[in-house]
């Protein structure tokens, strides 16, 4: 095959939405051509997309998380044509791998304390699920304890301990002895806790699907009641680990924290190539891998390919070269600050919450004006959750920015910008937010009409 493969592929460029229509998902094609993000990129570079047309995006959802280093990060790029081109053993199986070990050393140095060990597999959901079984096994014990709203992934195990009814419902039973408790609510984590039942409680610092932040002092004390009831603490770091939040790791923002494992992923792959890491304890381990006979009773195929191991340890040197953390945390602050200083002009905002690059907006039904009151009961007869798209789809069409609607049936916007952003993004982005916000305002006007037109097709549908 001698041809200009690229060449090749552009010829089927238009067909792209065609061949997933067919082929892949019909439902989600026809949801972006609803909201009318169907657009053809052809160029990602740094924090912009570049569609067919010449038009440059910012893009603040980063492939949910995925893209924390930027898309196409040039010493990323080097790295994996390096080790392309070098055609090592790759995957031998009865060998160990010195990329493999090298990303265990870096991160365990970045996590510190006791957490020396790492199991590596291919994604978020493998992760959760990893930590599940080793907990488990160390343990002894069956429960899981989770908090609602949580999101851990949507495999079988993960989706047990997801604490959104969409995602589980019409899937059938799933993992048994899983138990939900209200997010930042010590005393019903406690009550729990005392059946000394739980193998592990899983917590996000974060909330991926809100945004919602651990309280100061919560890790803390929910380490200290997991320990007196035998419970492993795990803390999904999927999406804010590897300096998002302006620490690398979320749980370094509370000294004293040090859970028993943290599930990481998304960032670390560079955007290039899939990667995750458990990372635990020695006694968690080897209670695990206890002897030769079980030295690979858990396993995956793909998760120490070199590739794989090239992108995360080349992710892993570029946050700390370009000093990505540190910007994270005053691009983030930059962020907050400007967003905060926003809300009071929209009455719809009820909070801007988050922290470091993950930040979410919540938005309400306002307290005062009648007019915007009856406009919002109006839309929400039509469908619940479609608010969040007259922000969503204006940061498009009019300002071409990417984001998202958090979660599904809820009125919440997260932002993901990658960790490489400037300050004149950030003031790109802020601008185009006070323009979005004043037009919410306005009502009648367009961009109700727009909206209200997408919660029509949406029932019908």
């Amino acid at each position: 095959m001698n041809r200009d493969f690229i060449a090749w592929l552009a010829q089927h460029d238009d067909r792209a939405y065609d061949l997933h229509e067919t082929h892949v998902n019909p439902a989600f094609v026809k949801m972006l051509k609803t909201i009318g993000f169907d657009k053809h990129y052809v160029r990602g570079e740094g924090a912009y997309l570049w569609d067919d047309e010449g038009n440059k995006y910012l893009d603040f959802l980063t492939g949910w998380g995925v893209f924390a280093v930027g898309r196409n990060h040039p010493k990323v790029k080097s790295i994996l044509k390096q080790v392309l081109d070098r055609d090592l053993p790759n995957l031998v199986r009865m060998n160990c791998s010195t990329l493999s070990g090298l990303v265990a050393e870096k991160l365990t140095r970045h996590i510190g304390g006791d957490l020396t060990q790492v199991f590596f597999c291919n994604s978020g959901t493998e992760t959760v699920e990893a930590a599940i079984k080793f907990a488990r096994c160390y343990t002894g014990r069956q429960d899981v304890i989770y908090c609602d709203h949580a999101f851990h992934g949507l495999t079988t195990g993960s989706l047990s301990i997801n604490g959104a009814d969409f995602f589980r419902e019409r899937f059938g039973n799933l993992m048994p002895g899983t138990r939900k408790v209200p997010f930042n609510d010590l005393s019903a984590l406690e009550r729990e806790l005392a059946s000394k039942k739980a193998a592990a409680f899983i917590l996000e610092p974060v909330q991926g699907k809100s945004c919602e932040v651990v309280h100061d002092g919560y890790l803390a004390e929910a380490q200290r009641l997991c320990r007196k009831f035998g419970t492993l603490l795990v803390l999904d770091e999927v999406q804010t680990g590897l300096g998002r939040t302006g620490e690398w790791f979320c749980y370094q923002h509370w000294p004293g924290v040090e859970p028993d494992i943290v599930c990481v992923s998304k960032a670390l792959s560079g955007g290039y190539v899939p990667v995750g890491a458990v990372v635990t304890r020695p006694k968690i381990m080897n209670c695990v891998f206890d002897s030769m006979e079980r030295c690979v009773v858990h396993s995956n195929t793909f998760g120490q390919n070199d590739l794989a191991m090239a992108a995360a340890l080349a992710t892993l040197m570029v946050i700390e070269e370009d000093a990505l953390v540190e910007n994270a945390a005053e691009m983030g602050a930059y962020l907050m600050d400007g967003l905060n200083r926003l809300a009071p002009s929209c009455p719809f905002v009820s909070a801007v919450r988050g922290k470091g690059l993950m930040i979410g907006i919540d938005f309400a039904r306002p307290s005062d004006s009648f007019k915007l009151k009856m406009a919002w009961d109006m839309l929400h007869k039509l469908n619940f959750g479609v608010f969040g798209q007259m922000i969503v789809m204006p940061l498009m069409h009019e300002h071409r920015i990417l984001t998202q609607v958090a979660g599904y049936h809820t009125e919440v916007i997260k932002f993901l910008p990658p960790m490489t952003i400037t300050q004149q993004d950030c003031d790109w982005f802020l601008g185009a937010m006070q323009e979005v916000l004043d037009d919410t305002q306005r009502f009648p006007g367009a961009a109700w009409e727009t909206v209200a037109g997408l919660a029509k097709s949406v029932v019908r549908a």
